[in-house]
């Protein structure tokens, strides 16, 4: 009996083991294609709740499966029952967590959670719509979990005995590490995703753990994947992700963030084309760079940046987007709520031939970049037809900085370094633009004020917090007045301002000077915000008096592709995308003008 028991062990113990690495190399067929779902966070932030989930459950469900969309993603901060608007509540958090150190959901946000169900009820709603549901954790172990030393399902550990004060996330103080070196790391992740499972979770977002890159961590969250029973996508945020890390990323992750917070900020999405260029090398079926969450339609309900609103994003800007993430296969997560959407929201996301790009090209890759004409290819598969997508960024021109009339010295966040005082002469120029460019490739907390700035004259003092820009960019979020630009007060070398511009770097605001007006001063600064992380922030403020790229960006241009550059030859067909038009026969070259922001998304086929 004894033997036969032992035999059983042995055999159940190989069997488990042959199932965990099974699932180990079958997980990236969870994701063979880009996944495409709606997320939360960009219109509710850390406040979602069961009927706003369900709400935009039902309409994807009703308007948007049949396209490919199936994604339910509950974000950040389920658990806490008395979530902040547009902050997080870090004051007096009330946290939901089982005896076993478990976050749970918080019932008066989600009321079907009661009694320990947990989110099975609502996976269950959402499954019997035909779609599947995710949801949002952080990094690590809770703090309240170290601080009541729970057990740790099924050991004799606790969490006292796995945690680790290092490396501790700076924007979000919930959680602590997870030391994977320490006995019973693991059986932690294990037992986290034991219950995701049981609540039927098909698709997880692990924050805190891509940038910076928390290896150790990432593979005990595969290793507990693996084991858990379930088929369980894997996303880690933020971004940038580490490309010297791209293979680790790629060995355990179906998606990873390649870019910081993506909002409707047109600066942030022309950091796209570059970091899609350095990532697409990487990307095969099942493991996909991912350029963040789509932020359009109506977004900012209770978010943490901005008001409420349509996305800030022209109609042309989001084609560009749009087409890009297409031609790159970036994941699709919406961002928006998707009962609030618009027509031009829908016929984005809506549309089969464009979202066909996503799911049936290979062979991506970027045929040119001039600087501001761009064109990426792709070629459908099984076919002899080829993808197409044109662009044009007439602004990503690069900063002549030998042309501003003036330039600071490098700031950076070390004290005595933070800010510089600038006063000079603009004559009788008509513009005004104020620059601020990174002082290094890494640039995730350059948050850069201008504190009150003022034009001077014969006509006197002009506030010009007073005066409306004519445009303005922000390398992260959104240029705000009187308020930084993750909208808190002003703080420059330790002292508060209530009066400043608020911006993130690379950023250009343009103005006009109405007369009167000669000599332009302020303050240029580091925010305590970038300061206080010690990230290494480090800017260049610049004024100029003409366009800091040496010239306007042009309404359109005429966009040209050599149809042997992409493994065509005779007469070929080509096809607009998103207008559902062909649009005529070509032979040796397309050539097709494109609006400034703009895109065109093409299909080119053989005609003989």
């Amino acid at each position: 009996m004894i033997k036969s028991t032992l035999r059983s062990a042995v055999f159940l113990a190989a069997s488990l083991f042959y199932l965990g690495a099974l699932h180990a190399q079958d997980f990236g067929k969870w994701a063979q294609t880009p996944p495409m779902g709606w997320n939360s966070w960009d219109c509710f932030g850390s406040t979602v709740n069961e009927r706003e989930v369900r709400a935009n459950a039902d309409y994807m469900a009703a308007h948007l499966k049949k396209y490919g969309w199936k994604y339910i993603v509950v974000d950040i901060r389920w658990y806490v029952s008395n979530p902040h608007v547009r902050a997080y509540n870090e004051t007096d958090p009330i946290i939901n967590m089982d005896k076993y150190g478990r976050l749970i959901p918080a019932v008066n946000r989600f009321p079907s959670s009661a009694g320990g169900k947990g989110f099975r009820p609502l996976a269950d709603y959402i499954h019997s719509l035909g779609l599947k549901f995710g949801i949002h954790i952080m990094r690590g172990i809770p703090r309240l979990a170290v601080e009541r030393n729970t057990p740790i399902l099924g050991t004799h550990f606790t969490a006292g005995d796995v945690y680790d004060t290092t490396e501790l996330c700076t924007w979000l103080h919930d959680m602590y590490s997870v030391d994977a070196a320490k006995p019973g790391a693991q059986q932690y992740y294990n037992s986290i995703f034991k219950l995701y499972a049981s609540w039927g979770v098909d698709f997880v977002k692990v924050d805190d753990i891509a940038s910076p890159y928390h290896e150790a961590e990432i593979e005990m969250v595969r290793k507990a994947i693996d084991n858990c029973g379930r088929p369980i996508v894997l996303s880690l945020s933020p971004g940038p992700a580490p490309l010297q890390d791209a293979e680790n990323v790629a060995a355990h992750a179906n998606m990873w963030r390649i870019v910081n917070d993506f909002w409707d900020n047109w600066s942030q999405l022309e950091e796209h084309f570059s970091a899609f260029e350095e990532w697409i090398h990487y990307m095969s079926p099942g493991h996909w760079p991912d350029g963040d969450m789509l932020p359009l339609g109506k977004i900012g309900i209770r978010a943490q940046e901005g008001p409420p609103r349509m996305t800030n994003f022209t109609r042309d800007e989001q084609y560009t987007l749009m087409s890009l993430f297409l031609i790159c296969r970036s994941p699709l997560m919406f961002g928006g709520n998707l009962p609030d959407n618009d027509q031009l929201t829908l016929n984005l996301i809506t549309n089969k031939e464009a979202l066909d790009v996503v799911d049936e090209s290979t062979d991506n890759r970027l045929l040119f970049d001039d600087g501001d004409r761009i064109a990426w290819t792709a070629n459908q598969m099984g076919t002899k037809d080829k993808y197409v997508a044109l662009f044009y960024a007439g602004d990503r021109m690069p900063i002549l900085e030998r042309d501003a009339i003036w330039n600071s010295r490098l700031l950076s966040w070390r004290p005595g370094r933070q800010s510089e005082q600038v006063n000079v002469n603009i004559g009788n120029a008509k513009k005004l633009y104020l620059v601020v460019t990174p002082g290094s490739s890494s640039t995730n907390w350059d948050h850069s004020d201008w504190i009150e700035p003022e034009l001077r004259g014969k006509k006197g003092v002009l506030k010009l917090t007073d005066l409306k820009w004519v445009s303005a960019t922000s390398g992260w979020s959104s240029v705000k007045v009187d308020k930084s630009v993750e909208g808190n007060k002003l703080t420059v070398d330790g002292k508060e301002y209530g009066d400043g511009i608020g911006t993130h770097a690379q950023s250009i605001i343009e103005y006009d000077i109405p007369e009167g007006y000669d000599t332009f001063s302020a303050l240029v600064g580091l925010d305590k915000e970038c300061v206080s992380h010690h990230e290494g922030a480090t800017v260049r403020f610049h004024v100029f008096t003409h366009s800091p790229t040496g010239s306007s960006p042009k309404d359109s241009v005429r966009i040209s592709v050599t149809l042997a550059h992409l493994g065509l030859k005779g007469l070929c067909r080509v096809r607009d995308l998103w207008a559902k038009k062909d649009i005529g026969e070509f032979r040796n070259r397309v050539s097709l003008w494109v609006r400034d922001h703009g895109a065109r998304l093409l299909k080119i086929s053989p005609a003989e």
